[in-house]
């Protein structure tokens, strides 16, 4: 664990770093791939509507004391009226069976209730039935769409007046929409039941995205505004230092997220069965994973690249490039004063690798300290700095001051 504290605060520093911004080809390649598999599922296998989007007959058999083969017997009942290609048979909890059918007539379902009873060995007031429409399931279908096409428009505003940037707006709407994509595309694939509790965590998934993209994007128009006022740094190397400064932040809030969500799946999965518990878990699961992941290798890398290519951030570019050869060269030379940099009464040497702004650091002895003409260099205004970029103060050059004196040698 303390391997991994150690791994973040070098991250957050600098003295570590992942380049996540300049392998934005290598994440698009990642994300493409999924893409397909999500389209392959959705256009081979297509998504396995539940019963409140296409209507039929429902059938819930309650208090059931012998489960064994208990699909096989439910179908050859509902074989018997007609009907087996369209049934569903669940197994809900520890003793109920849930069977859904196209949808029967009054007399018909009656029969079939009848029968399910005599088979499960249980009354006729243990078997509940109901008819769903499929004009319930478009209602539900209907909202769902409206609810999300406000909320995109909604986002989308409150970005660009937040970060006062439409990129960044149009960054995080992609990272939503690869989310919803490949989570919709891997419950097609994988032949999951869409029911309105998966409606609910696909929707839910938005927000948890989102939250994730935005946090992101606030540290990185904080180091952004700051490499833009300096120059120490371009754009994306603003932008990549603050993807790896909330690194750590995403994966332990991911990992928080998914162990609950994990639980659900697991209680869903082998005590209760099929149901709204497990439809909900299963949706949130995949798109809090998938989520991570955009708000980390897409969103940011993604919208850096949309930015680097303004004439601001062109030229941050090229000023930043020139003071660090000016940095890099003022550093080279500063050991050839007549004495080496290992020889250096300082003991200061050029640090490898380079500091994150790209400038070679001078690194000293803490009890020596580094020397004026060593530490720092001139700019192109003429402005002596250090080789970390900041500006000397004037005061910082007459030296410590009230400093105690020295007492005589015959009063020591």
């Amino acid at each position: 664990m303390s391997r991994f504290s150690d791994l973040g605060n070098d991250l957050y520093v600098g003295r570590r770093s992942i380049d996540f911004v300049g392998r934005l080809r290598t994440w698009l390649t990642i994300s493409a791939v999924l893409f397909a598999v999500a389209l392959a599922g959705l256009g081979l296998r297509q998504l396995n509507l539940g019963i409140e989007f296409t209507g039929g007959s429902d059938f819930r058999v309650a208090a059931v004391s012998d489960m064994a083969n208990y699909e096989a017997r439910a179908k050859r009942v509902v074989a018997q009226a007609g009907d087996v290609a369209s049934a569903s048979v669940t197994r809900v909890g520890g003793d109920a069976v849930r069977v859904t059918t196209e949808r029967f007539e009054d007399t018909k379902a009656q029969s079939v209730r009848a029968a399910l009873a005599k088979e499960f060995r249980v009354s006729g007031d243990q078997v509940q039935f109901s008819v769903i429409g499929p004009s319930w399931g478009a209602s539900v279908s209907q909202k769902a769409l409206q609810a999300l096409i406000w909320f995109l428009v909604l986002v989308s505003l409150v970005l660009a007046v937040y970060f006062r940037s439409w990129k960044m707006s149009l960054a995080a709407l992609v990272a939503l929409f690869h989310d919803i994509f490949i989570t919709v595309g891997i419950y097609a694939l994988a032949g999951l039941e869409v029911t309105p509790a998966s409606m609910i965590g696909f929707l839910t998934i938005l927000g948890y995205s989102l939250y994730d993209t935005v946090v992101v994007f606030d540290k990185v128009r904080e180091n952004t505004d700051e490499a833009r006022h300096s120059g120490r740094s371009t754009f994306s190397d603003a932008a990549n230092l603050a993807v790896n400064q909330t690194l750590v932040r995403s994966i332990n809030t991911t990992v928080v997220a998914l162990l609950p969500v994990a639980a659900l799946l697991v209680v869903g999965l082998l005590v209760l069965g099929p149901g709204t518990l497990l439809d909900l878990s299963v949706a949130l699961f995949i798109g809090i994973a998938v989520g991570a992941y955009s708000s980390i290798f897409v969103a940011t890398p993604l919208y850096a690249h949309l930015r680097e290519r303004e004439p601001e951030m062109q030229a941050l570019a090229k000023r930043v490039a020139k003071t660090r050869a000016k940095g890099v060269g003022t550093a080279a030379s500063a050991p050839s004063r007549g004495r080496s940099a290992s020889d250096s009464p300082t003991g200061a040497s050029l640090a490898e690798p380079p500091h994150p702004s790209g400038v070679a650091v001078a690194t000293a002895d803490p009890a020596a300290g580094l020397s004026g003409d060593q530490s720092t260099y001139l700019d192109e205004d003429g402005v002596e700095r250090t080789v970390t970029g900041r500006p000397v103060h004037p005061m910082a050059k007459r030296g410590p001051r009230n400093q105690p004196k020295r007492p005589p040698r015959r009063k020591r």
